[in-house]
């Protein structure tokens, strides 16, 4: 499938230049709500010069659900965790779009959800795809998660948290060496957090997080390089109003 293929090189693009990536998650009054994952790689295009400008335009909403089926028999011979982790991406649609002409490049990984739990570990969950572009050499989603930590959400009674913790110390090391000599390029890409409730937030821990004129979103930008090196950067609790 031409749009995978195209969304594992721009993964792998952006060693090479700044993107910007945004958490967004919305809230409705009974838990329930929507997650996305998402960055913007406009400045890839603009890297691209010439030889991207001849790329045609693209604007398509991708069903992993419909993916997983149709490469059903290959998945079928891969080992069993291996499958596990493949399954989680069901519930995800990835929406792309590049135009080389106004060069935006845009990709957003969503799901609905009934509880926030089912979210836990997305960034995790979306490096498994690789794996269902093994024939093209790319096994992996650098940047978006890896083994060495895991992310997880709650959220209940007015209190939500977002919780990531480092699981192999050593594992992540090494993720953090491979990535030394992008350091440069990276260190001016940032991660934002934007959650937006059904109540005013009456407080959040993030020292520097905004809060929006109706009460109800926070936003949190923090450098992309920093949250790599240091996942605890982005955890936060937010409490709600009661009304």
């Amino acid at each position: 499938m031409k749009q995978l293929r195209l969304v594992f090189a721009a993964f792998t693009l952006i060693w090479a230049a700044s993107c910007n990536f945004t958490e967004e998650i919305y809230f409705e009054d009974d838990g329930s709500g929507k997650l996305s994952i998402s960055f913007d790689g406009s400045a890839l295009m603009a890297m691209g010069g010439e030889e991207m400008a001849k790329e045609k335009a693209i604007d398509s909403t991708m069903s992993f659900r419909d993916l997983l089926i149709e490469k059903k028999d290959s998945i079928a011979q891969l080992p069993i965790e291996e499958q596990e982790k493949l399954k989680k991406l069901e519930p995800f649609n990835l929406h792309m779009v590049m135009n080389p002409e106004t060069k935006e490049m845009n990709f957003d990984m969503y799901s609905e959800f009934k509880n926030i739990s089912e979210m836990n570990d997305a960034f995790n969950t979306f490096q498994s795809a690789g794996t269902l572009d093994q024939k093209e050499g790319n096994n992996s989603l650098p940047m978006m998660g890896n083994s060495a930590t895991k992310v997880e959400y709650t959220y209940k009674k007015r209190k939500f948290s977002r919780r990531a913790r480092i699981l192999d110390k050593a594992l992540h090391q090494q993720a953090l060496d491979s990535m030394a000599s992008a350091e440069m390029v990276l260190s001016s890409s940032n991660y934002t957090l934007k959650y937006h409730f059904p109540k005013r937030v009456k407080s959040a821990s993030l020292e520097g997080a905004t809060i929006s004129a109706d009460g109800k979103t926070m936003t949190y930008t923090v450098n992309f390089l920093e949250a790599i090196k240091d996942p605890t950067k982005l955890n936060v609790e937010v409490e709600l109003e009661r009304r």
